[in-house]
C-alpha cells in the first residue's frame, strides 16, 4: 500500500511502539506516585486531628462521622465521572486538574470558620480524590502488562504505606504544636500537591486522546449520587435523630432504592452510560466489586474510628495516635509488596486473595475484644493482622478484575470497581458511625443519666476539661463502643472470604492495555497483525520486538 493508499483518519507519523525499560516506566510514574501520596496524605494528615477540630469547633460524634463520610461520598459519586472523562480528554490533565482541586479544598478546610465550611472543603477534595483514585490505575493498566502489574502495584502499596504512615504522624505533630495547631494539617498538603502537578508535566506522556463527540451520563451520575446520598443519611440520623423503625425510616429507605433502581434503568439505555451494566456480564468482574464493596464496609466503618480509640479511650496524644497506627500500615505495605512480586514472578493471584480474606476476619475478630484497659503491644499485633490481610486483598482485586475484559473496557472497569469500593467505604463509615454514635449516647445515658436539654449525648468530650473520675468512664465508653464495630464488621469481611471463593482464576495477560487494544481494533476491523488472544502468549513477531526488554512493558502511544 502507497501513502495515497492510505485512509485521511490514519496518515501521519505511526505510533511509538517502542517497549519501555523499567527505568522508562519509573520516570513516567514518578509524578503519578506522588500525585497517590498527595490523595493519601490529603485522608490520612487530619485522622488524629480530628477529636480536637471537632472540639474546637463544637461538632458532634455524627460531624465527626460526615467529615470522613463527605469526602468518600464525593470521590465515590465522582470516580466513574473521572473514568468516562479519561476516554474523551487527555488524562495528564485530568490528573492535574483532580490534584487542582486539593489545593482549592486544603485552602478551603485550611481557613474554616465552622463544621459547615469544613464539610465543603471536604467535598471538593473528595471530588480530587476520585480523580487520582480513577486515574492512577486507568494510566497504569495502559502502559504496564497485567503479568507485569504485581511489581508496580507493589510500588503503588509502598507510596500507599509511606503516605498512610506519614500522614498521622505529620498531622499529629502540626495538633501538638501550639504555634501551628489543626489548620496545618490541611495546608502541609498545598506544597505536595504543587509539586505532583510539575512532576506530572515533566514525567507523563500519554497519547492524545482522538476527538470526538463527548456523551456523559449526568442523568446517570445524579441519580446514583442521590440515591446514595439519600441512604447515607438515613444511615447517620437513624437511632440518633429519629427510631431505626419509624416513619422516616420508611421514607429514606425507600426513597434510595427507587432512585438506585432508577439509575440503573437510566445506565441500562445510556449511550454512553457512567456504570455500563454489560461489564458485569463477567463473572470475575462481578465478584470482585461484590468483594470490593465488603473490604471498604467492614475495614474503613471499623478502621475510621481507632484514632478516637486511641486519644479518647487510651489517652494518647494525636502524634502517639500516629505512631499507634504503624503495625496495620506496615502490614499492609509488607503483605502487598511481597504478593505483587510473587503474583509477577508466578503469575497465581487467587491464593492471595482467599488467604486475605481469612486473615482480614480474624483481624476484625480480635480487635472487637479491645477496651480501655488493652494493652498497646496488643493492639498493635490486631492491627497488624489487619493491615496484612486488607494489604492481601485490595490492589489484587483489581488486577484480577482487569485481566478478565478486553482493553477497551480497562478505564471503565477499574473506575467502576474503585467506585463500589468507595461507596463501600462511605457507607461503612456512615452506617458503623451511626451504631457508634448510639451506642456512645446508650452507655452515657447509662453512666450519667439523661443528657440535659439542648445538649447531646453523643458530643465529642475534650478531655482536657474532664475532672480524672469522669475521664476514665469516657475512656470506657469509647473502648466498648469501638470494639463493637469491629464486630459488626467481622461477619462483612468474612462474606467477602466467601465471594472471593468463587472468583475464577486466569493466566495473566503479557500484554500492556495499550497493546491489546491496538489487536481488538485491528480484528475488529478485519486486519491480521498477530499476538495473543486475551489471555494468551505473544506471536513471535512481538517476542522479536521485545527480546532485548527484559520487562516485556509497551510505551504507551
Amino acid at each position: 500500500m502507497t501513502t495515497t493508499d492510505i485512509p485521511a483518519q490514519t496518515a501521519g507519523p505511526e505510533p511509538d511502539t517502542v517497549p519501555m525499560t523499567r527505568r522508562e516506566v519509573m520516570q513516567a510514574l514518578s509524578g503519578l506516585m506522588l500525585g497517590m501520596f498527595v490523595s493519601i496524605l490529603a485522608g490520612t494528615v487530619v485522622a488524629n486531628a480530628l477529636p480536637r477540630i471537632i472540639a474546637a469547633l463544637d461538632g458532634s460524634q455524627s460531624v465527626y462521622t460526615w467529615i470522613v463520610t463527605t469526602e468518600l461520598l464525593a470521590m465515590t459519586a465522582t470516580v466513574p465521572l473521572w473514568g468516562k472523562a479519561a476516554d474523551l480528554y487527555s488524562k495528564k490533565l485530568l490528573i492535574q486538574l483532580s490534584l487542582g482541586l486539593f489545593v482549592v479544598g486544603s485552602l478551603i478546610a485550611g481557613f474554616t470558620p465552622n463544621v459547615e465550611i469544613l464539610l465543603v472543603s471536604r467535598v471538593v477534595q473528595g471530588v480530587g480524590a476520585g480523580g487520582m483514585t480513577a486515574l492512577a490505575m486507568i494510566v497504569m493498566a495502559a502502559m504496564i502488562p497485567p503479568r507485569e502489574m504485581g511489581r508496580y502495584s507493589g510500588i503503588f502499596g509502598a507510596v500507599f504505606g509511606i503516605g498512610t504512615i506519614a500522614g498521622p504522624l505529620i498531622g499529629g505533630v502540626l495538633v501538638d504544636t501550639s504555634w501551628l495547631g489543626w489548620r496545618w494539617t490541611f495546608f502541609i498538603g498545598v506544597p505536595f500537591t504543587l509539586l505532583a502537578i510539575y512532576l506530572l508535566q515533566r514525567t507523563l506522556h500519554l497519547p492524545a486522546t482522538p476527538p470526538g463527540k463527548v456523551k456523559i451520563d449526568y442523568w446517570g451520575a445524579f441519580l446514583i449520587t442521590a440515591g446514595v446520598s439519600t441512604l447515607l443519611i438515613w444511615s447517620t440520623l437513624a437511632g440518633n435523630k429519629f427510631a431505626w423503625a419509624s416513619g422516616w425510616t420508611a421514607l429514606l429507605v425507600t426513597g434510595g432504592l427507587v432512585l438506585l433502581a432508577l439509575a440503573v434503568w437510566v445506565e441500562s439505555r445510556a449511550a454512553e452510560p457512567i456504570i455500563p451494566l454489560g461489564i458485569f456480564r463477567s463473572r470475575t468482574v462481578t465478584l470482585t466489586t461484590i468483594a470490593s464493596v465488603l473490604v471498604g464496609l467492614a475495614l474503613m466503618g471499623g478502621a475510621v474510628f481507632l484514632s478516637q480509640y486511641f486519644q479518647i479511650s487510651l489517652g494518647k496524644s494525636p502524634t502517639v495516635a500516629g505512631l499507634m497506627s504503624l503495625p496495620m500500615i506496615f502490614g499492609l505495605l509488607v503483605s502487598s509488596t511481597v504478593a505483587g512480586g510473587l503474583i509477577t514472578k508466578f503469575g497465581k493471584w487467587k491464593i492471595y486473595l482467599v488467604v486475605g480474606a481469612v486473615v482480614m476476619t480474624a483481624g476484625m475478630l480480635l480487635l472487637g475484644t479491645i477496651d480501655h484497659t488493652t494493652s498497646v503491644p496488643l493492639v498493635s499485633v490486631y492491627m497488624a493482622v489487619l493491615g496484612i490481610g486488607v494489604g492481601l486483598l485490595m490492589q489484587n482485586l483489581v488486577l484480577a478484575a482487569q485481566n478478565d475484559v478486553p482493553a477497551h473496557d480497562l478505564g471503565v472497569t477499574t473506575s467502576v470497581l474503585t467506585f463500589f469500593r468507595s461507596m463501600g467505604s462511605a457507607v461503612g463509615v456512615s452506617a458503623l458511625g451511626a451504631v457508634m454514635t448510639a451506642r456512645i449516647s446508650d452507655l452515657r445515658e447509662e453512666r450519667f443519666g439523661p443528657a440535659p436539654a439542648g445538649s447531646s449525648s453523643s458530643q465529642v468530650p475534650d478531655l482536657a476539661s474532664l475532672p480524672p473520675e469522669i475521664k476514665a468512664i469516657v475512656a470506657e465508653i469509647y473502648g466498648l463502643a469501638t470494639a463493637d464495630l469491629f464486630l459488626v464488621g467481622a461477619p462483612i469481611a468474612a462474606l467477602a472470604f466467601v465471594v472471593v471463593l468463587f472468583i475464577k482464576e486466569k493466566p495473566l495477560s503479557t500484554l500492556s492495555g495499550a497493546d491489546r487494544l491496538a489487536m481488538e481494533s485491528a480484528a475488529a476491523d478485519g486486519t491480521d497483525i498477530g499476538g495473543e488472544d486475551l489471555g494468551g502468549q505473544a506471536d513471535a513477531e512481538r517476542t522479536a520486538k521485545t527480546e532485548n526488554r527484559p520487562d516485556g512493558l509497551v510505551r504507551a502511544e
